[in-house]
């Protein structure tokens, strides 16, 4: 696979599963385990992960390098509801750390193979002798 395709298959792989984090949060949150009935405000957590939406989708490399860090805190959430949360709630938060795992990997591999295809140096041309 060239690295174009790896670019673009990584970009893919991190836009869904940012996408997947949002619709898991608003779903969690607002209907399928709310901490109290009704839903909670606590479904505002993802209005953070809203914010990359656009430097992903322009490309921008900036993004992935913090969205890799941001990550942990939505990874440490799940992480903390996996063992603390009743049945549906612990099975969506194990599905959280999932997506989380992948949007991390997603992001990292994206910012290397753009870096090396960055450095990669381009091969000279041969240079003509002066007579």
């Amino acid at each position: 696979m060239n690295k174009a395709n790896q670019i673009e298959m990584t970009r893919w792989m991190a836009l869904g599963s940012l996408g997947g984090l949002i619709v898991l949060g608003l779903a969690w949150e607002m209907w399928l385990a709310p901490i109290r009935p009704g839903g909670s405000l606590l479904a505002l957590k993802v209005l953070p992960l809203c914010i990359p939406l656009a430097g992903f989708l322009k490309n921008r490399m900036y993004t992935y390098r913090w969205v890799s860090l941001m990550v942990w805190v939505y990874f440490t959430e799940g992480a903390t509801r996996a063992w603390s949360d009743p049945v549906p709630g612990n099975y969506l938060a194990m599905i959280e750390v999932a997506l989380c795992l992948v949007l991390f990997a997603a992001c990292a591999l994206h910012v290397r193979i753009r870096l090396k295809t960055a450095a990669a140096p381009v091969p000279a041309a041969p240079m003509e002798t002066p007579l």
